[in-house]
């Protein structure tokens, strides 16, 4: 009996620890708000890659974007944060974080240099408002980041997962105008 329940135990320890080495990670949440829905999705997600480009580059800081294959992989997955490295062609300094809490959905942009160190704008974002859905939310512009970057106060992010269509859509308004939009597609296994 003893073996036996050791055996149950390890088999636990091991089905725990699944990961990222192809084997299935499961999370489950409570779904309450369409914020916690919208999570679930991102998590449903989770080691899933997207490619595609950007689809509006007007605005010149983000021009950069524009003529290179952008990828996101959701990466990184719990049950209050899930991060999604962004990259630009070879540019790997962006991660988009998305975390929950008691106070709603975040999403934060995490910029780093080459040598992992914090650029020097980075970690602004925004709380989710209550026009989103379980595919889509829109986050805007905290204090935090109204404060690192004053013509940001009316920045709305718009993420919008088609699940079946296997789309990540990335969209970004400031004035109500748009000023980035990229689109992603499911890169099949």
């Amino acid at each position: 009996m003893k073996k036996l329940f050791s055996f149950l135990f390890l088999i636990l320890f091991f089905a725990a620890c699944a990961g990222n080495d192809g084997t299935e990670l499961t999370i489950e949440i409570d779904a309450e708000t369409p914020q916690d829905e919208f999570f679930a999705n991102l998590l449903e997600l989770c080691d899933n890659t997207f490619v595609g480009e950007s689809t509006y580059p007007v605005d010149p800081p983000h021009e950069e974007l524009g003529d290179v294959e952008l990828r996101a992989t959701i990466a990184t997955c719990t049950e209050v944060e899930v991060r999604i490295p962004f990259h630009a062609g070879e540019d790997e300094s962006r991660t988009f974080v998305f975390s929950r809490s008691d106070e709603g959905l975040h999403l934060r942009h995490d910029h780093r240099y080459p040598d992992g160190s914090q650029h020097d704008i980075t970690d602004y974002g925004g709380w989710a408002n209550d026009q989103g859905t379980s595919t889509r939310q829109y986050f805007e512009a905290d204090d935090q980041t109204v404060e690192m970057i004053p013509e940001a106060e009316t920045n709305v992010w718009m993420i919008e997962l088609q699940m079946e269509e296997g789309m990540l859509i990335y969209n970004l308004e400031r004035h109500g105008e748009p000023r980035f939009r990229a689109e992603l597609e499911k890169v099949q296994d």
